[in-house]
């Protein structure tokens, strides 16, 4: 027999919790994290494409390049970044929030990467309200709208996983997950890998996730920033270049 929301044990609550189990914040991970979800990470390389089509990377190198961007290009930027907003977000400080997006815009050196930093940034945002009709997000969906903040994805991110209730370790780790889904996912389509050694890319990634998870919650607004000048120049290479598969 049908009986409406609210007299199910275990329906979600407002903040996107499960009250009689406890699994609402690792659902709302599980959720984000989905190559499915349609954020527009599937349209992004993360710089892999330019490296291809420089030759300078291989099915041999590639554990050790996603390791790279991992520890010091998407972790001291992107997850610091994350950690803040989700802090300041929790804490109802939305002008901390806003800081750390343009701080976090301002360290994106190319036109590609900044671009599509904003554009899954902003589509996460709109798409999470609706999804989940928690306030915060709404509310700074409308800042990025108003063009009162740049939207950045890893500060949308923070601000959807604190407003969900999802604890920011935990916040972070996922968001570095599906970083390296989305890098798989472009090795896949660039013929760098298949889909069995794609998950042994993604398990021997665990650990450098686990440290850079650990990196991420200890930076504050000034450590943000990425070393991976590599990584810079072949998006550089790729924003000229003739043929594209991906945007970044």
């Amino acid at each position: 027999m049908y009986r409406k929301e609210g007299d199910i044990a275990g329906d979600p609550g407002p903040a996107g919790t499960t009250a009689a189990t406890g699994l609402g914040p690792l659902l709302v991970s599980l959720q984000l994290t989905d190559s499915a979800f349609p954020s527009g990470f599937y349209t992004l390389s993360h710089s892999l494409e330019g490296y291809a089509q420089a030759g300078a990377v291989d099915p041999e190198s590639l554990p050790a390049l996603l390791a790279d961007l991992l520890l010091h290009g998407v972790g001291p930027a992107d997850a610091t970044a994350l950690a803040l907003a989700h802090r300041a977000t929790a804490a109802g400080d939305p002008e901390t929030v806003v800081r750390t997006d343009e701080h976090l815009f301002a360290t994106k050196l190319g036109r590609e990467m900044r671009q599509a930093a904003t554009r899954t940034g902003r589509q996460l945002l709109d798409l999470g309200h609706e999804v989940f009709g928690r306030p915060e997000i709404g509310d700074y969906y409308e800042r990025v709208v108003r063009r009162e903040a740049p939207g950045t994805q890893a500060v949308a991110a923070g601000i959807v996983y604190a407003a969900t209730g999802v604890p920011v370790r935990q916040a972070v780790a996922a968001d570095l997950f599906a970083f390296c889904v989305s890098f798989a996912g472009a090795a896949l389509r660039l013929r760098l890998t298949d889909h069995r050694t794609a998950q042994t890319l993604l398990r021997g990634a665990a650990p450098v996730i686990e440290t850079t998870v650990d990196a991420a919650l200890r930076g504050e607004l000034d450590d943000i920033g990425a070393t991976v000048f590599a990584s810079d120049v072949m998006s550089g290479r790729h924003e000229r270049a003739e043929a594209r598969l991906f945007a970044s």
